[in-house]
């Protein structure tokens, strides 16, 4: 068994599978994958060797097809850092995402999680790049693959729409009962995205970049909490209180019992940022926001079951 509970490839719709890793915290996202007459496509992959071989045989359990094409809907590692073990497969991604990665480079931890074990990696970032949209092809199925137009998670979101089939592939711009994350993008870019790109796409199933395959009442349950950090980001600042100061005393209502509770102070720094003027997605002190969600955490690295 997984660190964090077994994964579970599930079926969404007809030649559509999710590979739903739990709990869904730090590092366990949802790669997926549609099955084709000639190959699979795949929608991301994972942070660690371990999982993503997991992932791979997942695959191979569904179809003796391989992997042709592989999307990343942005570049954190969860969802890149595997890219290397699929040799055969062509990388899309958007320009930034491409950007992000060779930036980012190799694995490592800062003492910011629980040690991670990353195994083999060779950095492979998308080399087949977009700006706005591309669209893949499942066969006869349409793939609306589609950047969000601004800063959100991060400064290079995309989502994958299956039109026909209603499903959408939303990445971490929806995680469904875990901690929204916005330090790396911005918070007021998060909000407009969910309300004029998804959702009016009125997708009925939504495949969050963590957690389990949900509905979309995952939205309005993101966008609450998103406004809920303004809210208290103005009030908090205005009381003198730094983003730490302010989580510790925050009451987090409905997302008391959500994961990786300490994601507040991080999406805190950012929302002060933008209370600044700071333009949405410009870089901050992400160490400082770092350090500070540590002593939310009571001085311990942050929990991660990769």
């Amino acid at each position: 068994m997984s660190r964090g509970g077994t994964p579970e490839t599930v079926e969404i719709s007809e030649g559509v599978f999710v590979h739903v890793q739990p709990d869904g915290s730090w590092f366990l996202n949802n790669p997926a994958f549609l099955t084709c007459r000639r190959g699979v496509i795949s929608i991301d992959t994972c942070a660690t060797e371990r999982r993503t071989r997991a992932y791979l045989a997942a695959i191979a359990a569904v179809t003796r097809e391989p992997v042709r094409t592989l999307v990343n809907t942005h570049h954190h590692a969860d969802h890149t850092f595997g890219n290397h073990l699929m040799p055969g497969a062509t990388i899309v991604g958007h320009e930034q995402t491409r950007a992000e990665v060779i930036a980012f480079g190799r694995p490592h931890n800062r003492g910011v999680w629980d040690e991670i074990e990353f195994g083999e990696f060779e950095l492979a970032p998308p080399f087949l790049t977009y700006a706005d949209t591309v669209t893949l092809w499942a066969d006869d199925l349409r793939c609306e693959v589609r950047h969000v137009g601004g800063p959100a998670h991060t400064t290079n979101d995309s989502i994958v729409h299956l039109v026909d089939r209603s499903v959408l592939f939303a990445g971490d711009l929806l995680f469904k009962g875990g901690t929204p994350f916005v330090l790396m993008g911005s918070i007021s870019g998060a909000v407009e995205v969910l309300e004029k790109v998804v959702r009016p796409l009125e997708a009925q199933t939504v495949v969050p970049g963590h957690g389990p395959v949900c509905g979309p009442e995952v939205i309005d349950e993101t966008l609450r909490y998103l406004r809920r950090v303004q809210d208290l980001a103005r009030e908090a600042k205005a009381a003198g209180l730094s983003p730490l100061e302010a989580a510790l005393e925050c009451d987090l209502g409905e997302y008391h019992d959500y994961l990786d509770a300490e994601r507040i102070v991080g999406n805190l720094h950012r929302a002060y940022a933008e209370l600044d003027g700071v333009p949405p997605g410009a870089r901050i002190d992400f160490a400082a926001a770092y350090r500070d969600m540590i002593a939310y955490n009571g001085g311990k690295p942050l929990t991660c079951h990769a």
